[in-house]
């Protein structure tokens, strides 16, 4: 009998540590983004906030473009979210509904480039940017990688299993061409989906280093991941100015994330459960 209601508080006393475990790292950022670089690597650390993050603020924003860096990651953050939701909803619905030539062996295809390295990619993806004049350019960070197989199997299993296909052969029947079903009753219907894939797009792009690496070349066309990077010094690294920075640029993934876990849970979660 003890034992019962003993175990539920030990459920919650593991899930509770294991928490503040994880959230060490960012109360420690966000406090030492409010203390100069003497305080952070005093014996103890700083636990509570200072009163430097002004300063801090104004190395970080004298050393980089941090402000235009900041748009940067916000535009080709949201343009690989739009861009990933239209072209892997089309190529999801497509691989559901529609009968083709070839479909299996083609979706086969598109899952075995989950199986290819992304270091792998690296030399191709510049060569093809400079080809193409998109060196330095946003547009190299979000068009290349916009129909990817995650994006488009998370679609295919959604709209297998969530959208009859009598509903789409009925539209048909009322004479609604394909654009016009897949735009009014294919998309309202994906809309749990869309919005689990949006947001695993929108932190994978926020975050995204390797990509920036290779073809961003200005430090005004940087996004925060790289720009953050150059900050760094081997000999004098601004810290404070440093976690300031890091700070600033989690705050958007943060508000993000407790906006929508609930969503992100739901849509990764459908169809397991019927």
């Amino acid at each position: 009998m003890h034992t019962h209601r003993l175990a539920p508080w030990a459920a919650y006393t593991v899930v509770g540590v294991g928490a503040l475990i994880m959230l060490a790292p960012f109360w420690f950022m966000f406090v030492f983004a409010t203390h100069s670089r003497t305080d952070i690597f005093s014996l103890p650390p700083p636990l509570v906030f200072g009163h430097d993050f002004a300063a801090n603020l104004g190395i970080l924003t004298s050393h980089l473009p941090f402000w235009r860096n900041l748009g940067i990651s916000l535009y080709v953050a949201l343009a690989s979210t739009a861009f990933t939701l239209l072209f892997c909803s089309m190529g999801g619905y497509a691989f559901a509904m529609f009968e083709f030539r070839f479909k299996d062996a083609l979706f086969a295809l598109v899952m075995g480039t989950m199986l290819v390295p992304s270091f792998m990619n690296m030399i191709p993806t510049f060569m093809i940017m400079d080809a193409l004049g998109w060196i330095d350019q946003p547009r190299a960070l979000f068009i290349p990688g916009a129909a990817n197989a995650f994006g488009i199997f998370l679609m295919r299993q959604f709209v297998g299993s969530s959208i009859p296909p009598e509903l789409v052969e009925a539209a048909r029947m009322d004479g609604c061409g394909e654009l016009g079903i897949y735009w009014r009753i294919v998309l309202p219907l994906l809309r749990p989906a869309l919005g689990t894939l949006g947001l695993i797009t929108f932190i994978a792009s926020w975050n995204n280093f390797i990509g920036p690496l290779i073809v961003m070349r200005s430090p005004e066309m940087y996004t925060l991941p790289l720009a953050l990077r150059a900050l760094q010094s081997p000999v004098d690294t601004e810290w404070g100015a440093l976690m300031t920075g890091s700070a600033i640029a989690t705050i958007p993934l943060l508000l993000l994330f407790l906006a929508s876990s609930r969503q992100l849970i739901s849509g990764l979660t459908t169809g397991a459960v019927k």
